[in-house]
Protein backbone atom coordinates (compact mmCIF):
# COMPACT_ATOMS: atom_id res chain seq x y z
CA UNK A 1 0.00 0.00 0.00
CA UNK A 2 2.90 2.49 1.04
CA UNK A 3 4.19 1.83 -2.61
CA UNK A 4 1.29 2.99 -4.06
CA UNK A 5 1.19 6.14 -2.32
CA UNK A 6 4.57 6.82 -3.73
CA UNK A 7 4.15 6.15 -7.23
CA UNK A 8 1.00 8.15 -6.81
CA UNK A 9 2.84 11.19 -5.31
CA UNK A 10 5.39 10.72 -7.97
CA UNK A 11 2.81 10.68 -11.20
CA UNK A 12 1.19 13.79 -9.49
CA UNK A 13 4.58 15.44 -9.30
CA UNK A 14 5.25 14.75 -13.15
CA UNK A 15 1.83 15.38 -14.27
CA UNK A 16 1.96 19.15 -12.61
CA UNK A 17 5.65 19.64 -13.67
CA UNK A 18 4.49 18.53 -17.46
CA UNK A 19 1.48 20.83 -17.19
CA UNK A 20 3.56 23.94 -15.84
CA UNK A 21 5.55 23.48 -18.86
CA UNK A 22 3.11 22.78 -21.63
CA UNK A 23 1.37 25.86 -20.36
CA UNK A 24 4.42 27.82 -20.46
CA UNK A 25 5.45 26.89 -24.12
CA UNK A 26 2.09 26.96 -25.52
CA UNK A 27 0.69 30.28 -24.11
CA UNK A 28 0.72 32.45 -27.39
CA UNK A 29 1.40 35.76 -25.53
CA UNK A 30 4.78 34.17 -24.90
CA UNK A 31 7.29 33.56 -27.58
CA UNK A 32 10.56 31.85 -26.24
CA UNK A 33 13.31 33.13 -28.10
CA UNK A 34 16.80 32.28 -28.16
CA UNK A 35 19.55 34.98 -27.16
CA UNK A 36 20.80 35.36 -30.68
CA UNK A 37 16.94 35.79 -31.84
CA UNK A 38 16.98 38.35 -28.60
CA UNK A 39 19.65 40.37 -30.28
CA UNK A 40 18.09 40.31 -33.30
CA UNK A 41 14.90 41.46 -31.93
CA UNK A 42 17.12 44.21 -29.86
CA UNK A 43 18.51 45.80 -32.65
CA UNK A 44 15.02 45.82 -34.87
CA UNK A 45 12.66 46.50 -32.32
CA UNK A 46 13.28 50.42 -30.49
CA UNK A 47 9.95 49.72 -28.35
CA UNK A 48 10.95 47.02 -26.39
CA UNK A 49 11.54 46.87 -22.96
CA UNK A 50 14.04 44.41 -21.70
CA UNK A 51 13.29 43.30 -18.11
CA UNK A 52 16.49 42.05 -16.45
CA UNK A 53 15.44 39.75 -13.42
CA UNK A 54 18.68 38.71 -11.94
CA UNK A 55 20.10 40.09 -8.74
CA UNK A 56 21.04 43.70 -8.19
CA UNK A 57 24.67 42.42 -8.04
CA UNK A 58 24.24 40.27 -11.16
CA UNK A 59 22.83 43.35 -12.74
CA UNK A 60 25.73 45.43 -12.00
CA UNK A 61 28.32 42.74 -13.17
CA UNK A 62 26.55 43.77 -16.95
CA UNK A 63 23.53 43.84 -18.30
CA UNK A 64 22.05 43.95 -21.99
CA UNK A 65 22.14 48.08 -22.91
CA UNK A 66 18.82 49.75 -21.68
CA UNK A 67 17.57 47.13 -19.69
CA UNK A 68 15.74 47.46 -16.79
CA UNK A 69 16.65 45.93 -13.39
CA UNK A 70 13.72 43.89 -11.55
CA UNK A 71 14.59 40.98 -9.49
CA UNK A 72 12.46 37.89 -9.53
CA UNK A 73 11.92 38.53 -6.06
CA UNK A 74 10.53 42.30 -6.43
CA UNK A 75 8.72 42.15 -9.50
CA UNK A 76 5.22 41.32 -7.79
CA UNK A 77 5.47 44.28 -5.64
CA UNK A 78 6.89 46.41 -8.20
CA UNK A 79 4.12 45.44 -10.86
CA UNK A 80 2.95 48.94 -10.61
CA UNK A 81 6.38 50.76 -12.06
CA UNK A 82 6.02 48.13 -15.52
CA UNK A 83 2.37 49.06 -16.25
CA UNK A 84 3.37 51.62 -18.26
CA UNK A 85 4.68 49.45 -20.45
CA UNK A 86 1.87 46.77 -20.82
CA UNK A 87 1.36 47.55 -24.30
CA UNK A 88 4.66 47.59 -25.62
CA UNK A 89 6.87 44.23 -26.13
CA UNK A 90 9.16 42.84 -23.68
CA UNK A 91 12.30 40.63 -23.10
CA UNK A 92 12.46 38.89 -19.93
CA UNK A 93 15.48 37.25 -18.93
CA UNK A 94 17.63 36.07 -16.08
CA UNK A 95 21.42 33.84 -16.19
CA UNK A 96 20.34 30.81 -17.81
CA UNK A 97 16.49 30.31 -17.88
CA UNK A 98 15.21 28.94 -14.45
CA UNK A 99 14.27 32.78 -12.76
CA UNK A 100 12.56 34.49 -15.96
CA UNK A 101 9.50 31.72 -16.15
CA UNK A 102 8.43 33.32 -12.77
CA UNK A 103 8.86 36.87 -13.70
CA UNK A 104 6.93 35.90 -17.32
CA UNK A 105 3.86 34.20 -15.32
CA UNK A 106 3.44 37.55 -12.75
CA UNK A 107 3.47 39.38 -16.03
CA UNK A 108 0.71 37.55 -18.00
CA UNK A 109 -1.52 37.48 -14.58
CA UNK A 110 -0.95 41.71 -14.77
CA UNK A 111 -2.54 41.20 -18.38
CA UNK A 112 0.70 41.80 -20.22
CA UNK A 113 0.11 40.13 -23.42
CA UNK A 114 3.38 40.53 -25.70
CA UNK A 115 6.56 38.72 -23.85
CA UNK A 116 9.71 37.54 -25.65
CA UNK A 117 11.38 35.07 -22.79
CA UNK A 118 15.27 34.22 -23.46
CA UNK A 119 14.83 30.54 -23.15
CA UNK A 120 18.36 30.51 -21.57
CA UNK A 121 19.25 33.79 -20.67
CA UNK A 122 22.48 35.45 -21.11
CA UNK A 123 24.30 32.48 -21.07
CA UNK A 124 23.82 32.20 -24.35
CA UNK A 125 24.24 35.67 -24.95
CA UNK A 126 27.66 35.78 -27.10
CA UNK A 127 27.34 39.85 -27.51
CA UNK A 128 28.65 42.95 -25.90
CA UNK A 129 26.99 43.66 -22.62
Amino acid sequence: MQNYLIYFVVIVFLIFMFYRKLSFTMNKKITNISAKEAFQLVKANKDLIIIDVRTPQEFKSGHISGSKSFPVGEIASRINELMKYKEKPILVHCAAGSRSPTAVRILLKNGFNNIYHMKRGLIGWNYNL
